[in-house]
Parts: structure tokens; sequence; C-alpha cells
């Protein structure tokens, strides 16, 4: 079986700090299996929804169908918003939250 070949931005010298940077991660990853983010590529303000931050990052990735994998360790250090927001994308079917890379992997080279 062949694995599609993921974007893990931690490999890739990837990560969002602001709306500006998200076009750069997804140009990245267009034409590829998908994108696997963890919380250290992440600013903090993806985790203050007030920000726009995340729901742009979604809204790019629907847009251009790249598969989005995000791994989380501790949802609920971030609030009850981010929490939810998690436990809302357990059945999106583009973009998903793990609890860790190897989840998020498996996902991310599973069917489309």
């Amino acid at each position: 079986m062949t694995t599609k070949k993921i974007v893990v931005a931690s490999e890739a010298g990837l990560r969002i700090d602001s709306i500006k940077d998200i076009s750069d991660v997804l140009s990245a990853c267009l034409g590829r299996g998908g994108l696997l983010l963890t919380e250290s590529e992440l600013s903090p303000s993806f985790f203050d929804l007030h920000s726009g931050l995340a729901g742009e990052l979604f809204q790019k990735c629907v847009t251009y169908k790249v598969r989005l994998a995000i791994v989380v360790a501790q949802p609920a250090d971030y609030g009850k918003r981010v929490s939810e927001l998690i436990h809302e994308h357990r059945s999106h079917p583009s973009i998903w939250f793990f609890d860790s890379k190897d989840n998020a992997r498996a996902w991310l080279d599973g069917p489309i």
C-alpha cells in the first residue's frame, strides 16, 4: 500500500502565527495528502476563537480541499469553547483533531 505524501508542519518548518501565514502553509499542501499541525505550530491566538485565526484556517482548508489534522493533547487546557470546537470536528469530513501524531497520520493516510 502506498501512503500519501502528507505535509507535517514541524518537518517542513511551517507555522501559523497570523492569518497571512495561512496562504503560505496551504500552498505547501496543495496536491498532497493533507496537513498535520500540532499545537506547537499554532499561535496562541489560534486558540482564542475571537481572533478568527482558526476560522480562517478551517475555511481555507475546506475551500482548497486540504485535509487538516491538528494534534491537541489536552483540549481542556484551552477552555470550554475550544473543547466544544474540537468535539464538533470529530465528524467533519476534512478537519479533525487528534490527541497524538500517530492517530493524525493514520487518518491522513486513510481513505478520503
